[in-house]
């Protein structure tokens, strides 16, 4: 959610805010919003599908600091779009402007672009650090206002609808949280962080005997990601606005603050919307009543209590129920175990699949995922089949279809995709959503492993915790359009083998004596590493292969996830997949071949590496 504009007025003005030391204290935080700060930083390269390594390290800085000032924080993510998609076209507005965001950097232009798996990132290094968080059925925001709520403690977000919701302990935007310039105080107190916390009373007398109460009805004349302008184009043509702030020219803070003197006038939301209704035409008047009356509701604390999800791991949530998402389901999606892709998929049939900075002139780089996501569909949508209706002809035609969103050359389009016809195994009708738990773990993974086109007995020699990307990897080779170059998937193994090296030397296990020729070969890649990242060639046709390997990796960990994790998860949250290293790596193989000795010291990378090789080359 954001309330258009809000942000810009408040930071332009600055004296709503109050000054807060932020110490020993719970903090209920915006995940996405933090996650979407921290990837963002002034340096990070964007253009080649993200730096994993340098963003979990902000992650993992971030909580330390909190750790350190005694903050006890509480993570709360988005989950899907809600079983009424209320936020469709903002999303899809969204969608746009990322689509020409990737535009401009394949052109080399500037900008900023989340690469594909930074949620997952995200999430697997919270569960790492043992940071307290959990993922929502739909949209966090009343849940995180609930929760700080009832702590009476601060949120910490980067969304203007916070300057909106009745918070106790106030609202601290993350663009005002000092993080990185901790202090230390006094004893007994210690260090902490400085931040401001924007205070709602100064803001409403700011406008005289503004009610906050009247704000959330404010947020929704205004126009926020729920409700656009249009139903109230009557009203401000019509209204003369405090200040002379009518409609159209003059800029959108003239509108906002006109609007709060002229709401300032009313003792409470209910009068405020009957004089609303006095300047729209009569037959216009109940449907704009209810749409306000419902929309001011999105301001409301939520009924879902997440404190008891962190006290014993409970997610309740009626709208689930009424959407009838078996529990295992919404267990798993508010443990961060199933993602917001799987729930829009089984409830809406509608997916939005993100752009990455490609090759606009070919299909979209989630092309080559498109069987593993259609097995997903079948998994989520089965339609129970009758014994005589079995025919796979029968089948074929009352196969479900999902709407996807993505990129068709340089514009946002819709497909309509049809699930796939699964497995006799997963046909049977015992054996539905719900009790997807219950198909015997081989015939699982054999769906797994059939989808992705393997053998376990090819991945036995790979180390567990590599089968899956190993795997996926085997995939892309035989799925991905134009065909993978030899020296893009050599690139990719050499930088899988590195990341396999950072964890011996960064993680050692106690019970392996450390090697010597280890240790010497990381510091022979570093040393190469430092020399070669100066390079700023850029190949957009191995971008885009490297974009279909992510997203190969998305929707495989997608499908493991939801047939219960059958193959470990790789480590997303620093050492699987660096873009800066890949394209750096494929660049030299192709004038220098030598670098594929890159880890000669080391007799174990180096027989890892041609193990890999020898599995996705066979």
């Amino acid at each position: 959610m954001g309330v258009q504009g809000l942000t810009g007025f408040v930071e332009e003005r600055g004296v709503f805010f109050t000054e807060l030391r932020v110490r020993d204290t719970k903090l209920v935080i915006d995940g996405s919003s933090l996650y979407h700060h921290l990837c963002f930083a002034p340096d990070a390269d964007f253009r080649r599908g993200g730096d994993y390594g340098a963003f979990t390290a902000a992650v993992r800085d971030f909580f330390g600091v909190l750790r350190a000032c005694g903050v006890a924080p509480f993570v709360v993510l988005d989950g899907g779009r809600g079983a009424e998609d209320r936020k469709l076209p903002t999303l899809r507005g969204r969608a746009a402007e990322q689509l020409r965001a990737a535009q401009g950097l394949s052109r080399g232009a500037g900008g900023c672009l989340a690469p594909l798996l930074t949620r997952e990132a995200f999430v697997q290094t919270l569960g790492r650090l043992g940071v307290a968080f959990v993922q929502c059925f739909a949209e966090a925001d009343r849940e995180i206002a609930g929760l700080a709520s009832r702590w009476g403690c601060p949120v910490l977000s980067l969304d203007s609808d916070f300057f909106v919701f009745d918070l106790a302990g106030g609202y601290c935007p993350l663009s005002h949280f000092q993080w990185r310039s901790v202090r230390a105080a006094a004893a007994p107190q210690g260090c902490f962080v400085p931040a401001r916390c924007f205070s709602a009373e100064r803001f409403c007398r700011h406008f005289g005997s503004l009610s906050k109460a009247l704000l959330p009805l404010f947020a929704v004349m205004h126009g926020n990601d729920f409700v656009g302008l249009e139903a109230l184009e009557a009203f401000f043509s019509k209204v003369r606005l405090p200040r002379g702030c009518a409609a159209g020219r003059g800029g959108k803070h003239l509108r906002l603050q006109g609007l709060l003197n002229w709401l300032a006038q009313f003792a409470e939301p209910g009068e405020a919307v009957d004089n609303v209704l006095k300047y729209l035409k009569k037959h216009q008047r109940e449907e704009v009543r209810e749409l306000l009356c419902t929309s001011v509701e999105d301001y409301a604390l939520s009924d879902v209590n997440l404190e008891d999800f962190f006290q014993n791991g409970s997610y309740e949530c009626e709208a689930a129920r009424k959407a009838d998402v078996p529990q295992w389901v919404l267990d798993a999606l508010a443990k961060g175990k199933l993602a917001p892709f799987v729930i829009n998929a089984l409830i809406l049939r509608s997916t939005f699949l993100r752009v990455q900075v490609e090759n606009m002139q070919r299909p979209s780089a989630h092309s080559a995922a498109l069987p593993i996501r259609q097995v997903i569909y079948g998994l989520l949508l089965r339609v129970s089949h009758t014994t005589e209706d079995a025919s796979p002809c029968k089948q074929t035609n009352e196969l479900p279809v999902v709407c996807e969103f993505d990129r068709c050359q340089k514009t946002l389009k819709k497909t309509f995709v049809r699930a796939a016809s699964l497995l006799p195994d997963f046909c049977d009708d015992r054996f539905t959503l719900d009790k997807l738990m219950e198909v015997p773990v081989s015939c699982r993974q054999m769906l797994l492993l059939e989808t992705l086109g393997v053998k376990m007995s090819s991945l036995e020699p790979i180390p567990s915790h590599l089968q899956l990307p190993v795997a996926i990897t085997c995939y892309w080779i035989r799925c991905s359009e134009p065909k993978v170059k030899l020296n893009q998937l050599k690139a990719l193994l050499l930088m899988i083998v590195s990341g396999e090296l950072q964890r011996i030397i960064d993680d050692p296990d106690p019970a392996v004596l450390p090697a010597e020729d280890d240790s010497v070969a990381y510091n022979e890649f570093l040393k190469w590493k430092e020399k070669k990242l100066q390079n700023n060639d850029f190949d957009l046709d191995a971008a885009h292969s490297f974009c279909q390997w992510q997203c190969c990796l998305q929707m495989g960990l997608y499908l493991n996830q939801l047939l219960g994790t059958l193959l470990s998860e790789p480590d997303l949250s620093s050492r699987l997949y660096s873009g800066t290293l890949v394209h750096r790596l494929y660049q030299e193989l192709k004038s220098a071949p030598s670098v594929e000795n890159l880890f000669i010291s080391s007799p174990k990378m180096a027989q890892l590496y041609l193990v890999l090789l020898n599995t996705v080359e066979s």
